[in-house]
C-alpha cells in the first residue's frame, strides 16, 4: 500500500503512551569495576563511557581535576599526543574527555569490531599517562587565551558569578577559573591527582550500542587487573557560603548592548520528594518553548530571543535557575515580568489545557530521549550516579501524568518566592 503523503498522520496522545526504560545488563570485573551495558541499535557502533570519581570536588587546588582529565590524551610512556590521536582516528573512533564536579569521564565512540585495537590504548591512558611539560605549557597557554576571550562575554561572566552567589567561591559548584590558576598548575600536581583518582580510583563503565558477545572478556583483559577501588571514594565535605547580597549589577563591557540575567536559588537534590514534582512546575514556568516566560518575555514583550528556567541537578545539591539575555535598557523590566509570572503561579491554578500540553510535551520529550541505545544508557547513568533506581523513573512518569494543578500551586507558593532567589545582571 502506497503511503499518501498529502494526509497528515494522526496525532497520538503522548500521556497515554506506555513508556518503559529498557533494562541494562550488569557485570563486575575481577577488581570490582562495575559495568552497565545496553545492547540495542541497528548499527555496528558502540559507546563506552568510563566514569571516574575524579571531579573537582576531590581536588585541593583549582583546575587540577579538569586539567588532569583533559591531558589524559596528551602522552604516555610510549606514545606522544600525536600518535594517540592518530591511533583513534585510524580506526574511525573518537575519544572525548569531560570533567564535572564529582566525576570525570572518558567516552569512546567506535565500531564494535575495533574494540580489540582500542581498549589496550585506553588502558594505557589511565595507567601510563605522563603529562609532558611541553603539553602542559601549551594547554595552559591555550586555556588562558580562551578564558581571556570568554571574559569579554556577559553570559560567560554571569554563569560564573551566579554560582559564587549561590554556593561561595570555594565550593565545587561555585568556583571558577582564572589565569593565575592556570599559571599555578604543575606537572607534579597533575601526576599526583592522576595516581590517586585514576590509577587507584573508582571506575564505572557504561556501554551501549551493538555489544560484542565477548565484551566482558575484552574489558576483563584490559581493565580487570588494575588496582582500582572497589568502593566509592569518600567525597570531601564542602560548606555552602551563599552571598549576603541577593541582588547584584555588574558592568563587564560599558559599550555592550545586552545584559545577561541570572536568577537562581538553592534547591534540594533528586532524592527530595519535591524535586520531580517541581520539574513539572518548572516546565510550565520556563522549561520549554511554550512556557509562560517565553510567551510573556519573548512573544508579548519582545525583550529576548529566548528565556529558560531549569533545575540543575548536581549530585549533592540542585539549583533552580532562570537565564536570559535582553537589551541593556530592558533588564529591569524583564526581571519584573519574571517575578510577575512567579506570582501568577502562586496565586492561580494552572488550567487544564495548559497542564495537558505540558504533560504531553514532557512525556513526548522523554520518548525522544529514549530513542536509541546511547540515550537509554545516558538515562541509566544519571540514575545510577545519583543513587536512584528504575522505580524512580516509573514514579516520575506517573507523577507527570497525574500531579494535580492544586499541588503545583502549593509548590509554587513554597518555592517561587522572590526572597529565595539571587538576582544577577551582567552588562
Amino acid at each position: 500500500m502506497t503511503l499518501n503523503r498529502t494526509i497528515a498522520p494522526p496525532i497520538k496522545d503522548a500521556v497515554a503512551y506506555p513508556l518503559s526504560l529498557k533494562p541494562y545488563t550488569f557485570f563486575p570485573l575481577s577488581n570490582g569495576v562495575e559495568v552497565y551495558s545496553v545492547d540495542a541499535g541497528p548499527q555496528d557502533v558502540i559507546q563506552l563511557e568510563f566514569v571516574f570519581d575524579a571531579g573537582n570536588a576531590y581536588e585541593d587546588q583549582n583546575l587540577v581535576a579538569a586539567s588532569t582529565n583533559y591531558m589524559l590524551k596528551n602522552g604516555t610512556n610510549s606514545r606522544s599526543a600525536f600518535s594517540i590521536n592518530e591511533h583513534f582516528e585510524y580506526f574511525g573512533a573518537y575519544l572525548n574527555r569531560s570533567a564535572y564536579t564529582e566525576t570525570s569521564t572518558m567516552t569512546l565512540h567506535s565500531m564494535s569490531k575495533h574494540l580489540p585495537e582500542l581498549l589496550p590504548v585506553l588502558r594505557e591512558l589511565i595507567t601510563e599517562s605522563v603529562f609532558p611539560q611541553e603539553e602542559l605549557d601549551l594547554y595552559r597557554q591555550n586555556m588562558k587565551q580562551r578564558l581571556a576571550v570568554n571574559l569579554k562575554k556577559a553570559e560567560f561572566v554571569a554563569g560564573r558569578l551566579i554560582g559564587v552567589s549561590l554556593f561561595g567561591q570555594e565550593h565545587p559548584y561555585g568556583k571558577y577559573s582564572s589565569a593565575e590558576d592556570f599559571d599555578a598548575l604543575s606537572r607534579e600536581k597533575l601526576m599526583a591527582f592522576f595516581e590517586q583518582y585514576y590509577k587507584k580510583g573508582r571506575l564505572r563503565i557504561f556501554a551501549a550500542g551493538r555489544i560484542p558477545s565477548d565484551l566482558e572478556a575484552q574489558l576483563e583483559r584490559s581493565f580487570g587487573d588494575l588496582p582500582l577501588s572497589k568502593q566509592g571514594l569518600i567525597l570531601p565535605t564542602h560548606t555552602i557560603h551563599s552571598g549576603s547580597e541577593k541582588k547584584a549589577w555588574v558592568t563587564n563591557d560599558p559599550d555592550g548592548l545586552q545584559g545577561s540575567i541570572r536568577i537562581g536559588s538553592l534547591f534540594p537534590n533528586k532524592h527530595h520528594p519535591d524535586h520531580p514534582k517541581v520539574q513539572v512546575l518548572n516546565t510550565v514556568f520556563g522549561g520549554f518553548f511554550g512556557s509562560r516566560l517565553m510567551r510573556n518575555i519573548r512573544e508579548e514583550k519582545g525583550y529576548t530571543y529566548g528565556i529558560h528556567s531549569y533545575l540543575q541537578p548536581y549530585i549533592q545539591e540542585s539549583t533552580w535557575m532562570i537565564s536570559t539575555e535582553v537589551g541593556k535598557e530592558v533588564c529591569e523590566a524583564a526581571i519584573a515580568e519574571i517575578y510577575l509570572e512567579m506570582e501568577k503561579l502562586r496565586n492561580e491554578p494552572i488550567g487544564d489545557e495548559e497542564l495537558n500540553l505540558v504533560r504531553n510535551y514532557m512525556i513526548g520529550t522523554m520518548l525522544g530521549d529514549l530513542d536509541g541505545p546511547f540515550h537509554i544508557i545516558g538515562r541509566w547513568k544519571n540514575l545510577i550516579l545519583q543513587g536512584l533506581d528504575e522505580e524512580y523513573f516509573h514514579r516520575y512518569i506517573s507523577l507527570i501524568k497525574n500531579i494535580p494543578a492544586t499541588e503545583l500551586q502549593e509548590l509554587a507558593g513554597k518555592y517561587l518566592q522572590p526572597e529565595r532567589f539571587y538576582e544577577l545582571v551582567v552588562v
